[in-house]
């Protein structure tokens, strides 16, 4: 693989060499990357931005096969839409990654990673993710990165609606409105019903088992002054999945998750901007079978004030976060809450073609003490549409509830530690042609792992045993020349245990992403292609390889008129038959049509 990556590395670093117009930059503005509104061209990490356009064509089902289709960014899930999906960004661990909703964290406090099969597309606006360390800003998880997902209520006036229908008995049924309320207010909704009747999840199997999702999401804004702005925000996702255990037994839990906020926005003066926002998270689920629970409810007061100072911008900030974490599962019930006080500031500067920012975060946990974390990053642009970065981070994650108290619960842990680097480079050829590269390396100290006493029982407990590293390059290129668009990505990842030797479970070596469009008139078609490696999955008495992959997705879109639009995907093409997890079904070919209608 190391061979692999270097040949690919001086390639790519020679076609940049070669002399190019610089490109019309597409100054698109971000605000997760650094929590302030940034131009996309003076980051120095990778970000990926998925736009709305991006979300109507895809007809998805959820989050995890929106994150997908681009390169780094790998779910597995335990069986068809609505079951349980973890996301991996750039080989690290499902719960190294931070998922927020309208700014607000809804990572569970009790097991796992975010729910983001519960997360309907069509109640989504846009996507930013910002790959590596980010706990100088966000706090503990921020380890592979961070994903922010800004809903759909509010995002533009006008009303829309949508009805898809697929095989499983698939069905989404979608509606959104915003308008002006007066001269200094505005409000906005967005309604959301999916569901189907799914495939056997298990493989072996025969009982279909499927899923209901109802999420509401509510939006209001009032000018009180010319320099104060109140929000007010809600999104609820509510539903039932229905699944099969360890038995091959049909199950089923009702679920919850929701993200509130109250926001307040000032802006005394050009150069100086504050903003508070009061949030609650929910993350619930109950068994139907049983009195198993999992609930995790979280307030938290994040505040921070911007100063522009010319070239200079500072940021200063506190994050204070209140959670209750309880459960019942495996008979084992724990009840707790954790304070976790957070402090941050950061210091961006432009000066010439150079970019420079600075992060430090200080930590509070209740369980686990003080960690102090940070960020520093570098950018310089060169003639010929060539810009060079590098960075460099430290992040943590705190263990769970359910890692400190539920089966094999250990409170001695330790939270688990990252060190990573990263140099990135990127070159426009031209106004409409763009290449990328981005080559890291990232140490995680301190893993949790399940450490196995009795075989015969799998009796065991947590312990701070492992050690990984995760070294990736990951190349792009893009094209836009209407009405053609072509966006290829590829990464090529190493994550191993570096006290084993094994690489690390349900992620790929190597990963392809080709999607292409084509816009002419009434008529847009696309075809989005994922390959993805081997992979390696628990199994017993040892971990089992899990074949590698090739996805071939169609779409279609005809505008009717200004207002309607017809649509058709077809994912999974070819039929291919596959595993994102060992023993679990996944989806076969699955033709969905859509009709969707814009009002403005």
């Amino acid at each position: 693989m190391s061979r692999r990556i270097a040949a690919i590395t001086a390639a790519l670093f020679y076609v940049c060499g070669i002399p190019a117009a610089a490109a019309d930059q597409l100054d698109e503005t971000v605000v997760t990357a650094t929590r302030a509104a940034t131009p996309i061209s003076d980051i120095d990490v990778p970000v990926i931005v998925i736009t709305r356009a991006e979300i109507e064509r895809s007809l998805a089902s959820d989050v995890g096969d929106l994150l997908t289709q681009h390169a780094g960014l790998e779910v597995a899930r335990n069986g068809g839409p609505g079951q349980t999906a973890s996301l991996f960004i750039r080989g690290t661990n499902s719960n190294h990654a931070i998922v927020m909703i309208d700014g607000v964290r809804i990572n569970p406090g009790t097991l796992g990673g975010a729910a983001i099969q519960s997360i309907a597309p069509e109640t989504i606006d846009r996507i930013e993710i910002v790959k590596g360390p980010r706990s100088a800003l966000y706090g503990t998880d921020a380890i592979g990165g961070v994903v922010n997902i800004f809903t759909r209520a509010g995002a533009t006036d006008g009303m829309s609606a949508s009805a898809a229908e697929g095989r499983y008995r698939s069905v989404s049924l979608n509606a959104d409105g915003s308008m002006t309320l007066g001269v200094n207010g505005k409000a906005g909704f967005s309604i959301s019903h999916g569901g189907s009747d799914g495939f056997p999840t298990l493989a072996g199997t025969s009982v279909a088992r499927g899923y209901r999702n109802d999420t509401l999401n509510l939006f209001g804004q009032y000018a009180a002054t010319d320099n104060l702005d109140v929000r007010a925000r809600a999104w609820r996702a509510s539903g039932n999945t229905e699944y099969s255990d360890f038995t091959a037994a049909p199950i089923d839990q009702n679920f919850t998750n929701a993200a509130y906020a109250l926001e307040a926005d000032w802006r005394p003066d050009r150069d100086w901007r504050g903003r508070m926002a009061v949030s609650r998270a929910e993350d619930i689920i109950q068994q139907k079978q049983s009195t198993d629970f999992l609930s995790t409810r979280r307030y938290a007061l994040d505040a921070q004030t911007d100063w522009q100072l010319q070239q200079q911008q500072i940021t200063l900030g506190v994050l204070l976060t209140r959670e209750n974490a309880r459960a019942l599962s495996f008979g084992l019930p724990y009840d707790t809450d954790t304070r976790i006080d957070m402090a941050f500031t950061q210091d961006r500067v432009s000066f010439g073609a150079n970019n420079l920012l600075l992060a430090v975060g200080y930590t509070y946990h209740q369980s686990f003490g003080r960690q102090l974390t940070w960020n520093g990053e570098f950018g310089h642009r060169f003639g010929g549409g060539t810009r060079v970065s590098i960075a460099a981070g430290k992040a943590f994650h705190a263990p769970g509830a359910t890692d400190r108290y539920g089966f094999g619960g250990n409170p001695l842990l330790r939270p688990e530690v990252s060190h990573q680097v990263e140099a990135s480079l990127h070159q426009a050829l031209g106004p409409k042609q763009e290449l990328w590269a981005s080559l890291f390396d990232n140490r995680v100290g301190d893993l949790i792992n399940f450490v196995v006493t009795d075989p015969l029982t799998f009796d065991g407990h947590n312990e701070n045993v492992d050690r990984a590293r995760i070294r990736g390059l990951e190349l792009g290129y893009s094209l836009r020349s209407d009405p053609w668009s072509l966006r290829v990505e590829t990464a090529f990842n190493d994550p191993r245990n570096l006290i084993t030797g094994e690489r690390l479970l349900r992620r790929a070596q190597n990963t392809w992403v080709l999607a292409a469009g084509y816009r002419g008139g009434r008529l847009e078609l696309g075809a989005d292609v994922l390959r993805s490696g081997t992979r390696h999955d628990f199994g017993f008495p040892a971990a089992v390889a899990l074949a590698p992959y090739t996805l071939l997705n169609l779409s279609a879109r005809f505008r009717v008129s200004a207002r309607w639009s017809l649509q058709a995907r077809l994912d999974n093409a070819t039929d291919e038959r596959y595993q994102l997890v060992n023993g679990y079904n996944t989806p076969r070919r699955t033709l969905l049509v859509a009709a969707r209608w814009h009002f403005k």
